[in-house]
């Protein structure tokens, strides 16, 4: 007889998180696997990951770091999780996102879903109408100063969801292989941007550092 699983996560959860992830696509993380390598073995890396997971056995591997050009002439540092980690970590976003997202201000737009850049737009061409000032910020290294023991008091907010908790904070603090072969471990602050969970963490922290901040002054 097969022994319980300390966590109740269904295989189901795992199949329609691997279906979005072969949606959004994406570059192959530290292990070299793409997508498609993944697929040769379908059935028993998803089995493998679902036993991971509901076991509490899940350790993610180090998040492989690249740089992208920015606009501006700069570079963009991201982090790509492995596929079997981007699998994981949108179980645990589909888990969460339906008991954020209505917490969220409707003035907020970025990495939300079904909303878009040109609905922020459109929205500040109407406040433009009826306010004669704006403010124009940026937030310099965002994703890689969000402090954890900040952004994990937001989430118990939310959620007390035992396995939820700890993939979360075990993905905070997975080390960063740079792009020299060198590992980084992160130094209590920082979340990935290329991660499947990033945004949602991130769009957390800012929901209560500055959009109820800007409610309580404004």
């Amino acid at each position: 007889m097969e022994q319980a699983k300390p966590f109740v996560i269904s295989k189901r959860e795992v199949w329609q998180a691997y279906k979005q992830v072969k949606a959004n696509r994406g570059a192959a993380g530290v292990d070299g696997e793409t997508i498609e390598q993944f697929e040769q073995s379908l059935s028993k890396n998803l089995y493998r990951l679902w036993n991971r997971l509901s076991s509490g056995r899940y350790m993610p591997s180090p998040v492989r770091r690249v740089e992208i050009p920015k606009s501006d002439g700069k570079m963009r540092p991201l982090g790509i999780p492995t596929v079997a980690d981007r699998i994981a970590q949108m179980v645990v976003k589909n888990i969460l996102e339906p008991q954020l997202e209505p917490e969220f201000h409707p003035d907020s737009y970025g990495y939300r879903p079904k909303r878009s850049a040109h609905q922020a737009v459109g929205r500040a061409r109407q406040r433009c109408r009826c306010i004669d000032w704006v403010v124009d910020l940026d937030i310099k290294g965002f994703f890689d100063n969000i402090d954890h023991a900040l952004l994990m008091k937001a989430v118990r907010k939310h959620t007390d969801c035992r396995w939820v908790l700890l993939y979360i904070e075990r993905w905070l603090t997975a080390p960063v292989q740079m792009m020299d072969g060198g590992l980084m471990v992160n130094a209590g602050k920082g979340t990935p941007q290329g991660g499947v969970i990033s945004p949602l963490l991130a769009n957390l922290f800012l929901h209560y550092v500055f959009d109820r901040w800007m409610d309580n002054i404004g």
